[in-house]
């Protein structure tokens, strides 16, 4: 039996707007769980490469646990396990306030955030020490020479694998429909349930994956072109996918 292609029931409606709120509600699971994850994989990981060691014990604790449990179980324990644990009122409130949303975004956050945290600690280990003692030196403490000089250098040394962990977090929003939160995937397969035509509306999932991965890139590579260090970077490298 050959396949029938029929592309036109991307852009029919309803599916062409299910296609639209799916790509908005990956972009903003994306953008709010990549900020936390940032925060988090600074704080994370510049604690673990400060001379004190109770912290180091704290972060590498925060790093080995979340990262190494897989982002699914993450996600089904927000969103089934962490609820019951709140008081009631907030429990409301969460169920009435997208409770699958920002379960997602909790799972992804504290996931990739534990991944950041190792990019970010590798790039402080890759600046010269001098750097931290020449900041101790001028006066400054641990803390301020962290935030005035070792953090902002770190931050330019790790735009290649800060890209590579980016993009595998916008795709990896793709397991927020197992929780039930109409992303850009569960609107393909919603279309795909509807209208019986897989190839179709998978693919211009993909596409769009692409698109937006591919757009992620150039930007993320112009900015490490843009602030790059002479002779601790190397300009021109392309991020992986």
């Amino acid at each position: 039996m050959t396949y029938e292609f029929k592309w036109s029931v991307l852009w029919a409606q309803p599916h062409l707007t299910w296609l639209i709120d799916g790509l908005l509600t990956t972009l903003r699971l994306a953008s709010i769980s990549w900020c936390i994850a940032v925060l988090l994989g600074i704080v994370f990981g510049a604690m673990r490469t400060v001379p004190f060691r109770p912290v180091r014990v704290v972060a590498t604790a925060y790093v080995e646990f979340f990262r190494n449990v897989p982002l699914l179980v993450w996600l089904f324990f927000w969103y089934f396990g962490a609820p019951e644990a709140f008081p009631e009122p907030v429990r409301q409130w969460f169920i009435h306030h997208g409770i699958e949303f920002w379960s997602a975004v909790a799972g992804i956050s504290v996931y990739h955030g534990a991944r950041f945290a190792e990019v970010i600690r590798a790039g402080i280990q890759a600046i010269p020490r001098t750097q931290l003692e020449a900041g101790l030196s001028s006066g400054l403490s641990v803390a301020a020479t962290y935030r005035l000089i070792i953090i902002p250098i770190a931050l330019r040394l790790i735009v290649p694998p800060a890209t590579n962990e980016s993009l595998n977090l916008l795709k990896n929003t793709s397991l927020a429909m197992t929780i039930g939160v109409a992303e850009l995937t569960f609107a393909a397969r919603q279309i795909e349930t509807y209208t019986a035509k897989a190839v179709e509306a998978l693919t211009s999932a993909a596409l769009i994956y692409l698109v937006l991965c591919l757009s992620i890139s150039s930007v993320m590579n112009w900015l490490e072109g843009k602030f790059a260090i002479p002779g601790l970077i190397a300009r021109g490298t392309r991020a992986e996918h």
